[in-house]
């Protein structure tokens, strides 16, 4: 696609597909802030992941020029899929139009316009994406992270003490010291149902661009009485030696769901991508033991990984592609969340296939000679095809005087 910046009195976007003009002379409070509000400010906020906050015009006035660069080249907002196939709840990408605005505004000297003209702040729970849980959960027990070195998985138990099973409608993962924190899962252990096996034990994880879980009204995850939360730690060492004691927030549905939210995956173990090997293809499937309707897809790799695609083929033969990323970035852990749930049947085959570069042509591979398998540490590789389904909930026998967690 074909991209003119003109600049003038009428700074314009023309594309293949048609005209988008931005305002002659966009303002901050008039018309950039509602675009930061709307795709930025959850993470370019004061105590989140991105190093700056864009809440205010004197915060974001500074870094007018980088935030048009980043705009032009789709660097930001992240986001990963191919637009030909899919459509997504969470598309962040910005509209032609908003760039526009974006670019026009930095070119004119960043003005702020009228304060008056500001929309109101979006309104944030203070250090939750989820708004204020009903329960906070951590490790249990502070852990001391070394100035360097490598650390291995760190595993730690939590009691939930539900006495009777709950319903979870959200959940968000908070790394205590985000420095040294690659990354935070939480797992259920179920008394009653064991899931590890297909990953239907997965709670809610943490990592960089990957969103807390959040469920649409009448669907919510089951959380057993006597359940445990295993939390899986990965720390990354940065020069500093802390403690950390990270933690994850639940919300509680107001009533029982009609349908349960659960995860599933493609995976292969059993992955050995050769040394200098550019393409190297790994493929993984999982088949649909009853009927379902997907809700979201969530590709991971290491930092070979090159593109990852996710095609569903139907008991019928029909096939379609659910989610393409071309280029693979690990730096973003990002779930693609599906526009409108899909209703896949049972015996539908879910294939995943990815290439992975272990050429010196990556800027990001450790060592190019070597020949690559499963591992939890970065440096190795990983390939799942995490995604989220829901099924129809019928209700379990409530023992007499219980409420199934609910009030």
């Amino acid at each position: 696609m074909r991209l003119t910046i003109v600049r003038g009195a009428a700074v314009a976007f023309i594309f293949a597909a048609g005209l988008y003009a931005a305002p002659a002379k966009p303002e901050f409070s008039k018309h950039v802030a509602p675009i930061l509000n709307s795709r930025c400010v959850e993470c370019h906020r004061p105590g989140e992941a991105a190093p700056m906050a864009f809440t205010t015009y004197q915060e974001t006035r500074p870094w007018a020029k980088a935030i048009k660069a980043a705009v032009l080249t789709k660097k930001m907002p992240p986001w990963l899929a191919d637009p030909a196939h899919g459509k997504f709840a969470n598309d962040r990408r910005l509209s032609s139009e908003e760039i526009a605005t974006i670019v026009a505004w930095a070119d004119h000297g960043a003005p702020e316009g009228n304060p008056k003209d500001l929309p109101p702040s979006p309104r944030f729970e203070p250090g939750w994406i989820i708004g204020k849980p009903d329960a906070v959960f951590d490790l249990g027990q502070e852990f001391a992270v070394p100035a360097s070195g490598e650390v291995p998985y760190k595993y730690f138990t939590v009691e939930t003490n539900f006495k009777e099973d709950t319903w979870i409608e959200a959940a968000e993962c908070r790394p205590d010291k985000r420095g040294v924190v690659h990354h935070i899962i939480v797992f259920l252990q179920d008394p009653k149902e064991n899931l590890a096996g297909s990953g239907g034990n997965l709670l809610v994880g943490w990592a960089p661009g990957d969103p807390p879980l959040q469920l649409t009204a009448g669907t919510a995850r089951l959380v057993r009485a006597g359940s445990k939360l295993r939390f899986q730690m990965h720390y990354t060492p940065n020069g500093t030696a802390v403690k950390d004691r990270s933690y994850v927030g639940l919300k509680f549905a107001k009533a029982q769901p009609k349908y349960r939210s659960l995860t599933g995956r493609a995976i292969n173990i059993g992955l050995k991508i050769p040394p200098h090997a550019e393409a190297h293809e790994v493929r993984a499937a999982h088949v649909v033991k009853e009927d379902i309707r997907l809700t979201s897809l969530m590709p991971h790799m290491h930092v070979r990984g090159k593109d990852f695609e996710y095609k569903a083929i139907f008991p019928d033969g029909r096939e379609e592609v659910l989610l393409k990323v071309p280029r693979y970035d690990f730096s973003w852990q990002l779930a693609y969340q599906l526009a409108t749930p899909l209703n896949v049947p049972k015996g539908t085959r879910i294939e995943c296939v990815a290439h992975y570069d272990n050429s010196a042509n990556n800027k990001y591979n450790p060592d190019p000679t070597k020949e690559v398998r499963w591992g939890d540490q970065t440096w190795e590789e990983m390939m799942i095809g995490w995604f989220n389904y829901t099924v129809e909930w019928k209700p379990e026998p409530v023992p007499s005087g219980g409420s199934a967690g609910l009030e």
